[in-house]
């Protein structure tokens, strides 16, 4: 099990920004891949970013957006603080939906936004962007 605790979410008006976080005590830096989620109200779970360790002896990482955020939300891990990061600029009202975190202990996890690759998952971070 990788508990995952996420904070950081709130309300704020259109153009505002927040920043999660997201604790993993049972991370390691062998933990390839991890991410942010989120659901909206009536609408699929879907992949807003993740970063990728291709090399876990260097700390080498690729990061992936969905396009709808590319340029707003930037994603971020420190393996000291077992801490996942997202920076959400410019929010609209459309990013309004609950933010997960997740992680993988699989391996053979895959670089990108797929969401059947992430095993462990966090309680969620309500974000509500108001216009």
């Amino acid at each position: 099990q990788v508990p995952l605790v996420e904070s950081g979410g709130g309300s704020v008006q259109a153009g505002g920004s927040l920043r999660l976080s997201c604790v993993a005590s049972g991370l390691t830096s062998s933990s390839r891949c991890m991410g942010w989620f989120r659901q909206a109200p009536g609408k699929d779970r879907e992949g807003v970013a993740t970063i990728y360790t291709a090399n876990i002896y260097t700390g080498r990482t690729s990061t992936y957006y969905n396009d709808s955020v590319k340029g707003r939300f930037t994603i971020s891990r420190d393996n000291a603080k077992r801490t996942l990061y997202l920076q959400m600029n410019s929010l609209k009202p459309e990013d309004t939906a609950m933010y997960y975190c997740a992680t993988s202990s699989f391996s053979a996890c895959r670089p990108g936004l797929q969401i059947g690759d992430y095993n462990y998952w966090g309680q969620g971070t309500q974000v509500t962007v108001s216009s």
